[in-house]
């Protein structure tokens, strides 16, 4: 099935049509917001959320031969509010451990992520992917996104500018380079200090 018939099969509320989007794309989807939300439950429901939204809203897609552009941006958008929102928990959650009798080892587990591995990562570079995943966690979103974009998911620059939208406009390939190398340098600056220990 090719795009074009995908997406006709989609608006006409074909299931095969859904069954096989599923198939396509679920890895890819997951993976994103995988690497976006650092929690697999999490990343599982956020990638539910995506294709229902994507069902819901394909009458509105303009068709234009960029069905995969489409879903990455709305995999990202989504996989962001969920990792805002969790963080808004968080921070609410230490706020409030300050006036309550909560010991300490409760607190602990509010702030900390459980333990992260990427299935894309192998078992003997999970401590690595945890540390690399932990430094791409605290970029700004622009530079979190592209980075994830094209060095975990394999996106060129021009299919990240089709992906990345500012005020409802595609980036230029300029600011994806620019994105891409903020987001290096910052990633070279967080993990100097683990890889001088390591070596």
């Amino acid at each position: 099935m090719d795009v074009p018939q995908l997406i006709t099969g989609l608006q006409q509320g074909d299931p095969g049509a859904f069954r096989y989007l599923v198939e396509r794309y679920q890895s890819r989807v997951y993976n994103t917001v995988l690497a976006i939300v650092r929690q697999p439950d999490e990343a599982e429901d956020v990638a539910q959320e995506v294709f229902v939204q994507v069902f819901e809203s394909i009458q509105a897609f303009g068709g234009d031969g960029k069905l995969t552009a489409w879903i990455y941006r709305i995999a990202t958008t989504k996989a962001l509010e969920a990792y805002r929102k969790r963080h808004a928990r968080k921070r609410w959650a230490f706020f409030t451990s300050l006036f309550t009798a909560d010991d300490e080892e409760g607190v602990d587990e509010r702030l900390h992520p459980v333990d992260f591995a990427h299935p894309g990562v192998k078992l003997e570079q999970q401590e690595r992917a945890a540390v690399l995943f932990g430094a791409i966690d605290r970029l700004p979103e622009n530079q979190k996104v592209a980075f994830t974009l094209h060095h975990i998911e394999g996106l060129s620059y021009q299919e990240i500018t089709d992906v990345m939208q500012l005020g409802g406009t595609p980036l230029s390939l300029s600011a994806v380079e620019s994105l891409l190398h903020r987001a290096k340098v910052n990633l070279r600056k967080r993990l100097t200090n683990y890889y001088h220990q390591d070596n």
